[in-house]
């Protein structure tokens, strides 16, 4: 029998060009708003151009070119392609699956609000949203989640339907959100059984 296998490349962030190691900062330590050290991924997926990322599915109902969706306010060289998204995206489009199973209606992920890299504009301290596991959502079925009721509402589903899920309040400031469900997996890193040997991680040390 054919053995079906995730059609993306793994590649190790710390062979990537120099643009790249910049923008991403594969194996750096951020510091959380709690001062708390979280290392970045050092293992991505490759996509290979826009068409791709919308034709692949990650989970059900979601594909990839939901979470990768930035503008001019994420670094330029990865404004194009090919693009480099952590492994650990695949885990976040499966909480969200669930959850839109819960909702019952689509899920629509805002831009600037799936996967950014370090060097965003809007990654400050060490934003989940730079592992590939948060999404912010800015709509479900024909609700803007644009009240505090919406938000408490879906939230309280959210927290139901995925005990292991952070999901903010409504609120105004860092860890609050007012116009949209924030929805996180944590500081998740994940290397893909075909992925290179930690091995090599101390003869890159000085790669970024």
């Amino acid at each position: 029998m054919r053995e079906l296998r995730f059609p993306l490349r793994i590649v190790d962030g710390r062979r990537l060009a120099e643009p790249y190691r910049q923008a991403l900062k594969p194996g750096a330590l951020l510091v959380d708003e709690e001062g708390r050290g979280r290392r970045l991924p050092r293992f991505f997926y490759e996509v290979d151009s826009w068409l791709t990322a919308k034709e692949l599915e990650l989970a059900p109902n979601f594909e990839l070119h939901e979470f990768i969706q930035t503008d001019v306010r994420e670094a330029e060289v990865l404004r194009g392609f090919p693009r480099y998204v952590p492994c650990a995206l695949v885990l976040l489009a499966g909480a969200l699956s669930i959850f839109r199973d819960k909702v019952g209606a689509m899920v629509h992920v805002a831009a600037n609000g799936g996967y950014r890299s370090p060097q965003h504009e809007r990654s400050h301290a060490a934003s989940t949203h730079c592992w590939g596991t948060a999404a912010n959502v800015y709509q479900i079925g024909d609700e803007l989640l644009d009240s505090p009721e919406k938000i408490e509402k879906f939230r309280e589903i959210a927290l139901l339907s995925l005990p292991y899920v952070n999901v903010h309040a409504y609120g105004h400031g860092p860890g609050f959100t007012d116009d949209h469900l924030h929805l996180d997996v944590g500081y998740v890193t994940v290397v893909p059984r075909e992925a290179a040997g930690e091995e090599e991680w101390g003869a890159r040390e000085d790669a970024i």
